[in-house]
């Protein structure tokens, strides 16, 4: 295992300090790594820490610090930069360390156990299966699966879940869409509602519904309510489901179920197709039928947290940070979303979990008090559930940005938009900035074989050092123990420093829910490589020389496949 250089280097600080200032010694400080060579491998800001409780300049306590570091065969030099800042030279021999570890290792290289096996749920996506996953869950998906991915690396015991939202009114709607389009295909005269689902997907479930069942479900549409030019939309659609379902009898649930299973085998195949993979279809369903939300509700109203008022029952969320109170049951005994999210969470915690990630749209955020509001007042500690946002993604053709919105059909599906870009640079493009900030998905850059198109820039890396070591003819794993002294050049060493960085963006990015940070780590690592590519020969003439090259570029390999990996992204070896 290579050595871990930063926290070599924290621990030398720290002995330092002990020396100059014990009373000191619980200071906090940071130590990153550099931005450029030019100063250094790793900067402290320690100094600049110390210069108000020791009450001198920065500078001269980066010059007495610097006097107590114990001396460490890992550290070229040491200097006092700007402010007060202390550089760090780590020494050629400790960065090419990380090229044999990343050889040895393979793609556990850069892995760790910082997450201690804790028990960690991260549920994403959760789309309402009332339509194809548009471009928008697209981002959610590729998050939630990187984010998965990362925290797997790096010790913890992850759960990947998706909440299917088979209850409540959406599903009413795509229930009696469906029903309308079958009547339709029947010849029927039908008033499709304004409000209901219209996309051609529904014609296409609706035909498959009349294949199995025929004439059985037919009814006489003549039956059917009329909306109103003067009637509330939402009222009008709720008679039209009310009707519905009179007319259906038991048999609605026949096309409430098999809507239900059309679009969720659509959603399995496309997020399948996409490599985001579920561990748990957990149905919001089994919630009302195991009576988990009637006992939710009953631990909160025994807890004094409800209260009646209008004939509905509500929770007191303002008495927990929200900017109002929410209702739990209707004035018509039926439960609210809110109960179900309620029963839910609580069910995921009694699951054993120590910790509960929901990735939510940003248009959520005013979700985020009540959910922990009700986990507070059922005793659980809101601290252990923590919300990731993502915005949506905008997606731009030929610089029109496009429209969505399910019922209407005007959208752009992650299908449609895998298919035009590829898997992979859909998967790339949606971790490239962070998941709370806009994105602005370019098509035309995704489709470009150019040093622009970033995918394609990491990808290219790597196939150029596969066909590197194809023109050399050996098997990667022989240059494990390879001498690496010739490694000298400031090109090579960039590139070893950039692999022993490996294991810190990892970290990083699961300490702070950021899977972008692996992908811009890669696209830093692809720049050293090409770099390096472009300005010296690999297979020399000097026997010793060419092997330590190989072992560089094979070490690079590897860190760019196993990078790629978590984001769900592949490493080809031709290109």
């Amino acid at each position: 295992m290579v050595v871990d250089i930063k926290s070599h280097l924290a621990g030398l600080l720290r002995e330092a300090l002990a020396s100059l200032a014990p009373d000191q010694s619980d200071i906090e400080f940071a130590l990153d790594r550099s931005r450029q060579a030019s100063h250094g491998d790793f900067a402290s800001n320690l100094a600049l820490q110390l210069a108000k409780p020791l009450r001198r300049s920065p500078r001269d306590i980066a010059r007495l610090l610097i006097a107590e570091l114990p001396h460490s065969a890992l550290v070229d030099r040491t200097e006092v930069a700007g402010a007060g800042f202390i550089n760090f030279f780590v020494a050629g021999d400790a960065k090419t360390a990380a090229v044999g570890a990343a050889l040895r290792e393979a793609g556990e290289f850069g892995h760790s156990d910082i997450g201690r096996g804790s028990r960690v749920q991260v549920e994403f996506v959760s789309a309402n299966p009332t339509g194809p996953l548009h471009v928008g869950h697209g981002r959610g998906a590729a998050y939630g699966s990187a984010l998965a991915n990362v925290l797997e690396a790096t010790g913890h015991v992850v759960t990947r879940e998706f909440y299917v939202n088979d209850a409540g009114r959406q599903m009413d709607i795509l229930t009696a869409s469906v029903w309308l389009r079958y009547l339709e295909q029947r010849g029927e005269t039908i008033c499709f509602p304004a409000d209901g689902y219209r996309g051609d997907y529904v014609r296409d479930i609706a035909a498959l519904l009349g294949e199995q069942q025929g004439a059985r479900l037919a009814r006489d549409a003549a039956q059917l309510p009329r909306a109103r030019d003067d009637e509330d939309a939402d009222a009008a659609l709720d008679a039209l489901i009310a009707c519905t379902r009179s007319l259906l009898g038991e048999e609605w649930w026949t096309v409430h179920r098999f809507a239900l299973d059309a679009m969720l085998a659509d959603q399995r195949n496309d997020l399948g197709e996409f490599r985001v993979h579920f561990d748990v279809w957990y149905s919001e369903q089994s919630l009302h039928a195991n009576g988990s939300v009637e006992r939710a509700v009953e631990r909160l109203q025994q807890a004094g947290h409800l209260y009646h008022q209008d004939g509905a029952l509500w929770f007191r969320s303002t008495a927990f940070g929200d900017e109002k109170d929410r209702v739990v049951r209707r004035d018509n005994g039926a439960y609210t979303y809110f109960a179900s999210d309620i029963a839910y969470h609580a069910e995921k915690f009694a699951r054993g979990f120590e910790r509960i990630i929901d990735v939510w749209g940003a248009d959520h955020h005013g979700y985020i008090p009540r959910v922990k509001g009700a986990l507070a007042a059922l005793g659980i500690d809101p601290c252990r559930l923590e919300v990731a946002l993502v915005q949506f993604a905008v997606l731009y053709r030929g610089g029109e940005k496009t429209a969505m919105g399910k019922r209407s059909g005007e959208f752009v599906t992650l299908r449609e938009l895998r298919r035009e870009v590829g898997d992979d640079a859909a998967r790339f493009f949606y971790v490239l900035r962070k998941s709370d900030q806009h994105l602005d998905f370019d098509l035309d850059l995704a489709k470009s074989e150019s040093n622009e198109n970033p995918v394609y820039y990491v990808q290219y890396a790597h196939a150029r050092i596969c066909s590197v070591l194809a023109q050399w003819g050996g098997l990667a794993h022989e240059l494990a123990d390879a001498d690496l002294t010739p490694l000298k050049g400031e090109r090579e060493l960039a590139l070893c420093a950039r692999i022993a960085a490996f294991p810190d963006a990892l970290e990083a990015a699961a300490r702070d829910y950021a899977p972008h940070l692996v992908a811009f780590y890669l696209k830093d690592l692809a720049a050293d490589l090409h770099s390096f590519y472009n300005a010296e020969r690999i297979l020399v003439d000097d026997g010793a020389t060419r092997e330590a090259r190989l072992a560089l570029v094979a070490a690079v390999r590897q860190v760019l496949a196993s990078g790629l990996a978590l984001l769900g992204v592949r490493a080809p070896q031709t290109m």
